[in-house]
């Protein structure tokens, strides 16, 4: 679980967060779909987008299978890991949360946002419209060297032609 916070505007890294926002659309577009979402990660590799999805018996597992793979990931700008969770609001009140979490190479900490959901009267999933930063988290990548040309690398092409490994 990750606590919502309250900030002011929090700068992510644009590759970091274009491959976030990639993985919510995806977890969110499934999740309507009626499929279930098992936690996966998307790396972002030169002008590809690699998922993978990390199906375990516990959380524990699943971020370890993340943090293997992240860490073998020779020349990655960014990762990212989505799983469908739940974040407590500040009025103490948990909320349903698909959470895409990840980091860049170098950086001390990750970023985690997220969009929240609901059920309506006919069992429906409603989304809000926009993610919010739900904090700060372990960086996967904090030990590695940044490889990447510049932050403003766009993985909007690479999440075209993503592919699940």
């Amino acid at each position: 679980m990750v606590a919502e916070q309250q900030q002011e505007t929090i700068e992510i890294p644009l590759v970091l967060e274009n491959v976030l926002r990639y993985c919510l659309k995806d977890a969110q577009e499934r999740m309507e779909k009626g499929e279930t979402v098992l936690p996966f990660s998307a790396l972002a590799v030169k002008d590809h987008l690699l998922m993978e999805e990390h199906d375990a018996d516990s959380v524990d597992e699943s971020f370890a299978s993340v943090r293997k793979t992240v860490s073998g990931a020779t020349g990655a700008m960014a990762y990212g890991f989505c799983y469908d969770g739940f974040i407590e609001m500040p009025s103490g009140k948990k909320r349903d949360c698909i959470i895409a979490q990840g980091g860049v190479p170098g950086d001390e900490y990750g970023h985690a946002i997220g969009v929240t959901y609901s059920a309506d009267e006919e069992g429906n999933r409603v989304f809000s419209s926009e993610p919010i930063y739900v904090g700060n988290c372990l960086n996967y990548m904090q030990g590695m060297e940044d490889l990447a040309l510049d932050d403003s690398a766009d993985v909007a092409d690479a999440a075209e032609g993503a592919t699940e490994e």
